[in-house]
């Protein structure tokens, strides 16, 4: 199934991001994913408690805790943790949950389309905000790393 009328949607639509297992550490998927998105316009809220600030923004707990609305739950936590944040996508009235690359859950999903949420699975916001919208120099991964070095082969 096409559904990239769907997800140019939601990436129009949707301003506040919260991201469930936002890591500060540079070279983590889910801290370049979340630093394009900041970079792009959209308000970045991270949610691990490991951390009190990522990316220059207060870091809560649990998606509970933030004081203001979100319009996307993106998941960077394994699939059988997608239901307990699926059910806390829910009570906080957010629009969107969208769990990223290798991350399905069918439970998750008819528990959120059921409560009238939007579910995007196992794609990332980065690449497709980038797919659709050009990526100004971000269209792959950018470690701002230059390195002349061969992988070891085996």
């Amino acid at each position: 199934m096409d559904d990239s009328d769907k997800l140019r949607r939601l990436l129009r639509s949707s301003r506040t991001i919260a991201v469930v297992g936002l890591s500060a550490q540079w070279h983590r998927p889910s801290y370049f994913a979340a630093k394009y998105l900041q970079e792009h316009g959209y308000r970045v809220i991270p949610v691990n408690p490991t951390y009190p600030e990522i990316l220059g923004e207060k870091s809560y707990k649990r998606l509970a805790d933030i004081p203001e609305r979100i319009d996307v739950v993106d998941c960077f936590r394994k699939s059988s943790e997608i239901s307990a944040i699926a059910d806390e996508a829910i009570a906080i009235g957010a629009k969107v949950l969208w769990m990223q690359l290798g991350v399905e859950n069918a439970e998750a999903r008819r528990k959120a389309e059921a409560a009238g949420l939007e579910v995007v699975e196992n794609r990332c916001m980065k690449i497709e905000h980038g797919r659709f919208f050009g990526g100004l120099g971000w269209a792959g991964v950018n470690t701002r790393v230059i390195s002349a070095k061969r992988s070891v082969q085996a």
